[in-house]
């Protein structure tokens, strides 16, 4: 069953697209001669080759049943009009779980693929990144698989290239572009409302327990691709952060202090972050005190950051802090 939006996309707009794809994939076409004619006519290319962060795959022009194990993928895909086949439907957050209607198939886990479902659904694509990238030698043995990873030290230009590459797979090169720019102009007015406005400091909380992230890790790309001037620079870099004390806020003394609650984004219960950075160490930096204590969308961040909308919100979010809007 194809789910694939019908496409709009104007005639002109649809030559400048194949332009852009001629130099950015190489695609495989079939010529068909008319009978009786000994003049041959090329056809829509059959094939796209694209790379990704595990190499290169071909697969079919504008696939039909396509299956993603990559909440910003599925993000990506959404915006520019492709619905999908299945998803990990257990691991739907929050604002996910409008996707996982009943005629998509559950596909697994973000984690851990079910291979039966997803042989069975004859899929066309799938699509890995992150979580399940390590998935994806198996999933190839059932159907063309692309890994839409994110890169930590070119955050924001690997989630751009990953866009591209779905621009590419479905002839939408043009509305990914639109998409690309805009980020890229929210990006520019951010970094110039982030000069002079001093430090920022991210922790997560989970169970009660505070993680920092600095510069080159898992959320660095706010100091290194935002322009928030870091509160420390020696902080561990790591996907789980490096393990913190409320002393070590209060030593710190961020003028910024953006909190990533994973309870929340995960759904488990326990403490919010708002309780668990409520004490005397922490009240008494300069991010409490002047209330630029910023508890920022844990999803976005967390679960479905590297899709172009999350970034998006991201971006949006940080800025309407810095900016009181």
């Amino acid at each position: 069953m194809s789910l694939h939006r019908a496409r709009t996309l104007a005639p002109a707009l649809a030559a400048v697209s194949a332009l852009w794809l001629a130099g950015c994939a190489t695609t495989t076409a079939e010529a068909e001669a008319p009978a009786g004619s000994g003049a041959s006519t090329a056809a829509e290319p059959a094939e796209v080759t694209v790379t990704h962060s595990q190499g290169e795959t071909t697969l079919p022009v504008d696939p039909e049943t396509v299956l993603t194990f990559d909440l910003a993928a599925l993000e990506t895909l959404d915006a520019i009009g492709v619905e999908v086949a299945g998803l990990p439907k257990a691991s739907l957050p929050g604002p996910f779980a409008t996707f996982g209607t009943e005629d998509v198939v559950d596909i697994g886990t973000l984690f851990e693929p079910n291979y039966e479902a997803v042989n069975a659904a004859a899929p066309d694509l799938i699509i890995v990144g992150g979580r399940s990238a390590a998935a994806l030698p198996e999933l190839a043995k059932i159907a063309p698989t692309i890994d839409l990873s994110t890169d930590a030290e070119d955050y924001v230009g690997s989630i751009a290239r990953n866009a591209r590459t779905l621009g590419e797979i479905f002839g939408e090169q043009g509305t990914v572009e639109g998409l690309v720019t805009d980020l890229e102009t929210s990006i520019a007015d951010l970094r110039a409302d982030a000069e002079g406005i001093g430090t920022g400091l991210i922790v997560l909380t989970s169970g009660g327990e505070v993680t920092a992230y600095g510069p080159g890790s898992r959320f660095g790309w706010l100091h290194d691709e935002l322009g928030i001037t870091p509160a420390r620079a020696d902080i561990e870099v790591g996907s789980h952060g490096q393990a913190i004390s409320f002393e070590y806020i209060a030593d710190t003394d961020p003028d910024w202090l953006f909190v990533v609650d994973r309870d929340s984004a995960i759904g488990e219960g326990g403490a919010a972050a708002a309780q668990v950075l409520d004490n005397e160490l922490v009240a008494g930096t300069t991010a409490w005190s002047n209330d630029q204590v910023v508890y920022v969308d844990a999803v976005d961040w967390y679960i479905a950051g590297g899709g172009l909308p999350s970034m998006q919100r991201i971006v949006d979010e940080v800025g309407a802090a810095l900016t009181g809007a």
